[in-house]
């Protein structure tokens, strides 16, 4: 009999085990205290076939912007209306600001449908970015009560996930990503695929092992070149991810950061569009334009630059320096036609320059997905942050949400055990 009441004692554990919850998932923030916004991004897989001015819509960005942003070729005619496929990563360009206290993107509003709930707007239509407890939180004015039951065409306020850290990582430019963890991920797949490395993600994220949890967000840090405008220029804090494009001054500018750069280049972009003048004070060199002459002592090169959208105005600057070698051909970032189908090899970022040019290639233990964010504990952050190496990024866990559940199984055990 006691035979008996053990095995009927293990089926019944292995079946409460079954719902017992597990830990939420964990995301890192960053505590701030001031006014100031950075440039960022969010990893996103499209749920479903989108078109470019779709996905831009749910995010509130500027279509020519998620396209040059993952380095997809904006000449093609009626290029915002592209359909994107189902599945398809992209890096979303998002501004990151401080409110409450903390990091995040608030500048992201979408319209409900038919059919929307709390729970399918988090973990479909936004990826796992956001969980339904923070858009609930974020929208205390919206009638939420059943998040089941949604008006349709109510407009709510979607708070994503970003991080600043200085937009540095290490003391070197760096923008960051915030990307949601799927089941199949490794720390040392993540890493390799962004080239950088695990301890750098733990740093970052303040973890304490390199374990992660499908629906975890990590901030992933992307080398990048960094701008140096005035503070008053409209696109101040302008960074580019190695390997992509920017655009800047109300799509007269189009910025790069070449594979295995540091160093920012402008130019006219190739939209048609109407734009102040581009040529510098005093020279017939025009924005992007540079000249180089060989000399005994070295390299005469001058150069026409963007400093900035000033006042609705293109601002320039003209420079002459004594360089040890002439430069080479500016190298540009690869540029893709707009995919109809999922590559083999997702969009990622183009190596370190620490590396040799061009990108790495695709980690197969790598895959963008889903999950959800809540919970909170404190930790420390990267080197080169605004605090100098301890960021305060903090390590979001729920570690108790099973602890009434636990309880409940120990009182039965005890009493299957007593008979």
């Amino acid at each position: 009999m006691p035979a008996l009441l053990r095995a009927a004692t293990v089926a019944f554990l292995l079946t409460i085990g079954a719902f017992l919850p597990r830990a939420a998932p964990k995301s890192t923030i960053e505590p701030c205290s001031n006014s100031d916004t950075c440039s960022a991004l969010v990893g996103y897989t499209l749920y479903t076939d989108l078109k470019v001015s779709e996905v831009a819509s749910l995010f509130s960005v500027d279509p020519i912007s998620l396209l040059l942003t993952n380095a997809i070729d904006i000449s093609y005619p009626d290029v915002e209306n592209h359909i994107l496929p189902s599945q398809l990563f992209l890096r979303v360009p998002i501004p990151c600001s401080c409110i409450d206290g903390i990091r995040k993107s608030g500048t992201v509003s979408y319209k409900t449908r038919p059919s929307d709930t709390l729970s399918s707007i988090s973990s479909a239509v936004y990826g796992g970015l956001v969980s339904a407890d923070q858009i609930k939180e974020a929208n205390p004015k919206a009638d939420l009560s059943d998040p089941s039951v949604i008006g349709v065409g109510t407009q709510l306020s979607i708070p994503l996930p970003c991080t600043c850290f200085n937009n540095t990582d290490n003391n070197l430019p760096a923008v960051y990503m915030s990307y949601v963890v799927k089941d199949v991920d490794t720390l040392a797949g993540i890493a390799a695929r962004y080239v950088t490395t695990v301890s750098d993600l733990m740093n970052v994220n303040a973890l304490g092992s390199a374990d992660i949890e499908d629906g975890d967000i990590l901030a992933i840090p992307l080398s990048a070149c960094a701008s140096n405008f005035p503070t008053y220029s409209k696109d101040y804090g302008l960074v580019v991810p190695n390997g992509s494009y920017a655009i800047a001054a109300s799509h007269c500018v189009q910025c790069s950061c070449g594979p295995g750069s540091r160093n920012l280049y402008c130019m006219p972009a190739s939209l048609a569009v109407s734009c102040s003048s581009m040529q510098c004070r005093n020279s017939n060199l025009m924005l992007g334009n540079l000249t180089a002459q060989q000399s005994s002592a070295g390299c005469n090169v001058t150069s026409c630059s963007y400093s900035g959208f000033v006042n609705g105005t293109i601002s320039t600057t003209l420079s002459t320096s004594l360089q040890p070698r002439c430069p080479g051909s500016q190298l540009f970032p690869l540029l893709s036609a707009p995919p109809t189908v999922v590559p083999d090899t997702l969009f990622s970022p183009a190596q370190s320059p620490s590396e040799s040019g061009g990108f790495p290639t695709s980690n197969p233990n790598v895959v963008p997905s889903t999950g959800v964010v809540q919970g909170f504990a404190p930790a420390g952050g990267p080197a080169g942050s605004a605090s100098g190496g301890s960021s305060g990024a903090c390590s979001l866990m729920n570690h108790f949400s099973s602890f009434p559940v636990m309880v409940m199984v120990g009182l039965a055990v005890k009493f299957l055990l007593s008979l």
